[in-house]
């Protein structure tokens, strides 16, 4: 019954939400001189090599666009999404370098060693230098590659950077998140540093004080005007926003006054700047001649979080749990070269699928020794065929903080329940150990100075509780545990957690590294990690080994 009322309230609110017109939105985020709209130069016979733009916000709520009901308006997106396909089953992971390495490897977190939090500034860790990433791929079949906006896999070694791992070029930061004016980000007292690249130098020239997504938009704009429309393009485009902190320009908030909330208010004022971004990248597409032969692919990173703006009502949870309100994305296509246009995608798909059906359709080959977990989607969101992908390993983290309770018994012998783990098989879902923040937070939270968690929706488990089981295709709302009532269920989903533990390569995640502190660095944040002095390290550990060998054989004569 409750379900069944949530369900029209949402829909209640998807009926009522507008959008402007196509062309009403000018000026602001990044605008060129001109009139954009509609200015599509002949550029000749498109090569069969779509135009790739991937543009990948960062926590961003379910609940924030305007067709999940929003009260903040974004009619680009809405516009994009209608005339493309929306999808509406869509998973991605809840944290920003989880989903950002599954995006560019297609391999689950447990196959590449970042299967707990996030890399962090200090740490000497990057995505592993054996994986192969989709912008290489893509270079392989002639592609221009370009990335503009966050990094967030690591920069503790050259061959970390972007443009080592696929790009021709990169406009953006390293880390997680920074001042959206200065590009300067403090990880701790004292440990702060200048965050802004163009390529593989600080950009030092571009500390204008620009907004960033403003900023990042330029970008994208002037690289599509440089480049050749009849030579395929793929463009990463990772804005920052609407990640904390919660800046946005002033004339951004004009129509969110009456949001008492102030980070609400914040929050809806980076997205109505984030929306007009987009649109004028999109015109800047149609203005340059890709956009006839180009596929858009719009993505959050994660969930929202409510204690900073976002909204994922009415589903359950927030970034940086397993529970759907830090899983399931807001996605959709756009693209001339779609066949069901206007339509809604409700199969299944994950944010490692990009990987294999950008690659196909690029054209591209993928090697037989690559294991990959995603699949090729595009029949599936192009046609309406039935998804290839019938499961999604969300994560197995051996080393988050364990559950108390949790127990082989209470995991029937199979699994260890104190292991924070969640499994998507058809239609159910299973966590194990501890998923995380738990609340689902309505839209009444953020009426005041709060969010007022009063207003939020919490259930008491009984003591020792670490399995959970949900029907999530009945019940997207996670509001009834059916583990009780299917224990054989629950077997099966722990069987197959089991399985995949199986294949799973050791989590890296190491101590911080005093070296990394921009101090040391002319105030910048980046590379540290010197291969000199690894290899002088090493060299000193052999000449002392062959010396205490020398010295044995000695005593031993």
């Amino acid at each position: 019954m409750v379900a069944a009322v949530l369900a029209g309230l949402s829909l209640l609110s998807l009926l009522t939400c507008g959008y402007l017109a196509w062309g009403s939105r000018r000026g602001g985020a990044g605008e060129t001189p001109g009139n954009l709209l509609g200015e599509e130069p002949t550029a000749g016979a498109p090569r069969s090599q779509p135009h790739i733009i991937f543009i990948l916000a960062d926590d961003q709520g379910f609940r924030d666009v305007g067709y999940h009901g929003s009260e903040i308006r974004t009619p680009t997106l809405d516009k994009l999404a209608a005339e493309g396909v929306k999808l509406e089953n869509y998973y991605v992971q809840p944290m920003c370098t989880p989903s950002r390495s599954q995006l560019i490897t297609g391999k689950y977190q447990i196959h590449t060693g970042l299967q707990h939090s996030i890399i962090r500034p200090t740490q000497p860790n990057c995505l592993p230098l054996d994986n192969v990433t989709l912008p290489q791929k893509l270079k392989e079949v002639g592609y221009s590659t370009h990335m503009v906006g966050k990094w967030h896999l690591g920069f503790y070694r050259r061959e970390c950077m972007p443009t080592q791992r696929g790009f021709d070029s990169f406009f953006g930061s390293l880390l997680g998140s920074g001042d959206y004016y200065t590009h300067f980000k403090c990880d701790s007292p004292g440990i702060c540093g200048y965050d802004l690249y163009e390529n593989d130098n600080a950009a030092w020239d571009h500390d204008n004080g620009i907004y960033s997504t403003q900023m990042y938009t330029q970008k994208v704009q002037q690289i599509l005007a440089s480049h050749n429309p009849r030579k395929p393009i793929f463009l990463y485009i990772a804005y920052q926003a609407v990640h904390s902190p919660l800046q946005a320009p002033g004339r951004y908030f004009e129509h969110y006054r009456s949001i008492n909330n102030i980070n609400r208010r914040r929050y809806a004022a980076m997205l109505a700047c984030l929306d007009e971004a987009i649109n004028n990248v999109t015109l800047a597409l149609k203005k340059y001649g890709y956009y006839e032969n180009s596929i858009i692919i719009y993505s959050s990173d994660n969930g929202g979080q409510p204690m900073a703006g976002g909204s994922n009502w009415p589903l359950r949870g927030s970034k940086g749990t397993y529970w759907e309100g830090g899983i399931r994305a807001v996605g959709f296509v756009h693209s001339p070269l779609l066949k069901n246009k206007g339509s809604v995608c409700k199969e299944l798909v994950h944010i490692t699928d990009w990987f294999p059906t950008l690659i196909t359709l690029a054209e591209g080959q993928i090697d037989e020794d690559i294991q990959l977990d995603g699949y090729d989607v595009w029949e599936t969101i192009s046609e309406g065929r039935r998804s290839p992908r019938v499961d999604i390993l969300h994560n197995i983290d051996p080393i988050y903080t364990k559950a108390k309770n949790g127990s082989w018994a209470a995991g029937y012998g199979i699994w260890n329940t104190a292991i924070q783990s969640a499994i998507r098989v058809n239609h159910w879902k299973l966590l194990t150990g501890n998923p995380g923040y738990s609340d689902w937070v309505p839209p009444q939270a953020f009426s005041n100075t709060g969010p007022n968690r009063w207003h939020n929706e919490r259930v008491s488990w009984s003591a020792g509780k670490t399995v959970w089981l949900f029907n999530i295709t009945a019940d997207p709302y996670e509001r009834v545990d059916l583990s009780a009532r299917h224990p054989e269920v629950v077997k099966q989903l722990l069987r197959r957690l089991s399985q995949f533990n199986k294949t799973a390569v050791p989590v890296r995640y190491p101590p911080k590294d005093p070296r990394s502190n921009p101090k040391l660095n002319g105030g910048v944040w980046g590379p540290w990690f010197k291969e000199d002095e690894k290899k002088k390290k090493s060299d000193k550990s052999k000449g002392a080994n062959k010396q205490k060998k020398s010295k044995n054989k000695k005593k031993a004569n």
